[in-house]
């Protein structure tokens, strides 16, 4: 019990931040709403262990005076008459049957007008006319005099609706006003009574501050039970339209289920104006739980009129949900379609992309192999450049030696000094001039290649390198290979350069390439990798 009170003040909580000023939102009680149906079989449980307990206590030896009896089963007559139709006739013809006993007349017509009650909730509006029949009203009591005729009123409403007939409505529509104002003059509407009625004056004569908001806390502010507030939620639900009209139409249907009440119209109603703004699948929700409530309460008549609805909202749900599956499904093909063209312009670029790489390959390759070959250019240019220089160097030197010669030879020639001349040729050393020659080209080698027996002697094991003496720039051997490495191949040219036979030079040439580290051509490459320096 304590934890549905709690729960009671959290609903009413939640419902008061919902309804603030200019911040009511339908959608905040349509979703309190469907909290709400999760707890509904809580609800039902709760009546039916208070019918229970009544039950029991009508069996009750202290409960077996008629009045007693009455009052009880009237008890669970109203547990019963929103909630089960078969169980609320029952009791009310209980009711009947006790009041005739007692010879109470009065409790027997407001027994009969409970019957009337029942059936019209029902929708047998026959036998609701049929009980009316039965009574006369200018004998009845004032009060229940306008209870009878409100009732009346109410049969008539409902058989105008139920005929949906262009004559016969409107006579019925017709009598059912004529009741109601006369239900009026015998007992004035009260002022609780009054206010709602005014939200239905047209709306330029209606006061301003008659808003949804007033409205909700008038209603709540009035301590009213909730079924209470089910009835006058959904009879206010009529003065208004739109987003207001569902807001009025959630807030009965929550409290409906609440009370346990299964006579609902508030959640019908629900569903049918949330068809009419397009919300389908909810309206269909709300019909299926209308139509479960009147299959279980046993209005017949309301369901189905449910039942002829359901079929055209749920044909509509299911087009809705197949143009959604539709929009899916395109949706879908176009995402594919972008996909499929993403993947070939993919391919094209990763082609185009791979294109570009060979080329930049190409250009690169290109670039080195160029790179190369201008190198190799410097090297063969700074060559020239110091072997013509030494050239120079080495001619002048050798031409003034014969230009000096020549003039002493001719001077002794002239002063007839023959003797003389043959010192002055006795004076030119060839070894000596050639061992001068050798060390000039190997300082003017060594020049342009400062690391080239270092590297050379890399080309060898250990034990087989071939170093020069210290008195040595280059020995004969070094000087082969060194002239290898100025682009001087042939084998007559370097025999005649180093003054060697042609056979010696190979020998010598053979015997390093047998000791080499690497073989062939690869070694005759290696010396050509030596580098000058910059």
């Amino acid at each position: 019990m304590k934890k549905n009170v709690l729960l009671m003040i959290l609903f009413c909580g939640m419902i008061n931040m919902a309804c603030k000023a200019n911040s009511i939102k339908a959608d905040s009680l349509l979703t309190l709403l469907k909290k709400e149906l999760t707890l509904k079989q809580r609800y039902d449980m709760q009546v039916e262990s208070k019918i229970i307990c009544l039950k029991e206590r009508l069996r009750h030896p202290d409960h077996q005076n008629l009045p007693a009896q009455f009052k009880l089963n009237y008890q669970i007559f109203e547990m019963y008459r929103a909630y089960k139709f078969d169980s609320a006739f029952v009791y009310v013809n209980k009711m009947i049957g006790i009041a005739e006993k007692m010879n109470n007349r009065q409790q027997l017509i407001k027994s009969k007008i409970l019957l009337g009650w029942t059936f019209l909730n029902c929708g047998f509006y026959k036998e609701g006319f049929n009980v009316m029949d039965e009574l006369r009203p200018d004998e009845l009591p004032i009060g229940l005099k306008s209870d009878y005729l409100i009732l009346r009123s109410r049969l008539y409403e409902g058989n105008a609706e139920y005929n949906n007939d262009n004559h016969y409505s409107r006579l019925y529509s017709q009598r059912s006003k004529e009741d109601l104002n006369d239900a009026v003059k015998i007992a004035p509407v009260s002022e609780f009574e009054g206010t709602i009625n005014k939200a239905f004056l047209p709306p330029d004569i209606r006061d301003k501050k008659l808003t949804v908001e007033y409205y909700y806390k008038y209603i709540m502010g009035h301590k009213l039970g909730a079924h209470a507030i089910a009835m006058v939620a959904t009879r206010l639900s009529f003065a208004f339209t739109g987003e207001d009209r569902i807001f009025f139409l959630a807030l009965g249907a929550i409290h409906d289920i609440r009370s346990a009440t299964k006579e609902t119209l508030a959640v019908f109603l629900l569903g049918q104006e949330l068809y009419k703004i397009n919300r389908t699948e909810e309206a269909y929700f709300f019909m299926q739980e209308a139509a479960s409530n009147a299959k279980f309460y046993g209005a017949r008549s309301r369901e189905v009129q449910i039942q002829s609805l359901l079929p055209i909202v749920a044909t509509k749900l299911l087009a809705e949900k197949q143009h959604e599956k539709d929009k899916l499904l395109i949706g879908v093909l176009i995402v594919l379609i972008i996909v499929i063209i993403l993947f070939f312009l993919l391919v094209i670029y990763r082609k185009q992309l791979a294109q570009i790489k060979a080329n930049e390959h190409t250009i690169s390759f290109q670039n080195t192999e160029l790179r190369n070959m201008n190198e190799k250019l410097w090297e063969s240019s700074r060559i020239k450049e110091e072997l013509i220089g030494l050239f120079l160097k080495t001619c002048s030197a050798y031409i003034d030696t014969l230009d000096r010669v020549k003039r002493k030879t001719l001077h002794n020639i002239k002063t007839g000094k023959y003797n003389d001349i043959k010192p002055i040729l006795d004076s030119l050393h060839i070894d000596k001039e050639k061992e001068s020659l050798y060390e000039t080209l190997d300082s003017g080698f060594i020049k342009i290649f400062p690391n080239f027996i270092s590297s050379f002697n890399n080309l060898l094991s250990k034990e087989d390198q071939i170093w020069p003496k210290r008195s040595e720039t280059l020995n004969p051997t070094l000087r082969i290979f060194a002239l290898m490495r100025l682009g001087i191949n042939e084998l007559p040219t370097v025999a005649k350069i180093l003054g060697y036979s042609e056979s010696t030079v190979y020998s010598y040439k053979v015997r390093v390439k047998a000791k080499a580290l690497v073989q062939g051509n690869d070694f005759e490459q290696s010396i050509m990798n030596i580098r000058i320096t910059a």
